[in-house]
């Protein structure tokens, strides 16, 4: 297995641990965030599928997807896409529901940020993942952001865990 493959493949891997974790959020509570937790679960998923495809676009050089973002309007989404600027990192859940994809959407357009994520990784040549990219206020080689990328992923699933907990959603485990 190449780096390429293996990067691609625990990408989509993390895809299939978070999902188990998404189970039960739908749009009675995708936007609820209950105190002391930092976002909810639309947001989670927007900030998500926003960061991986940033990832991707250093690889294969396309834009966001326009019918799964609008770009940096600050004042929130819609119903189908997830606004750039309002599920940034910094940026401040709001409980709109107008404002975030419904459920459905947030975990389809977070589904093909994975995809997306994964192929960019596949598809790339070892320069591409040598060459050092800018992550937050450091410099690292780009084939690192797959990991990082994983790690982000999983974080958020701990996350929904506590968000589980919070709402009484019981144990995935049950």
């Amino acid at each position: 297995m190449t780096r390429q493959q293996l990067l691609a493949a625990s990408i989509r891997e993390s895809r299939m641990l978070l999902m188990r974790y998404a189970k039960g959020f739908d749009d009675t509570n995708h936007v609820v965030q209950p105190p002391n937790l930092p976002n909810h679960f639309a947001w989670s998923m927007g900030h998500m599928a926003l960061t991986m495809h940033r990832i991707a676009e250093r690889l294969d050089g396309k834009p966001l997807p326009e019918a799964d973002f609008v770009k940096g309007v600050g004042g929130g989404g819609n119903t189908q896409q997830f606004d750039t600027e309002s599920v940034s990192m910094n940026s401040v859940p709001t409980s709109d529901s107008k404002l975030y994809p419904r459920a459905a959407q947030c975990t389809a357009i977070f589904s093909n940020a994975i995809d997306r994520c994964a192929a960019a990784f596949e598809a790339a040549t070892d320069v591409q993942l040598d060459a050092p990219t800018k992550w937050g206020q450091v410099e690292v080689p780009t084939w690192s952001t797959g990991v990082r990328m994983v790690f982000h992923n999983g974080l958020h699933t701990g996350q929904f865990a506590d968000l589980r907990r919070a709402l009484g959603m019981g144990s995935i485990f049950a």
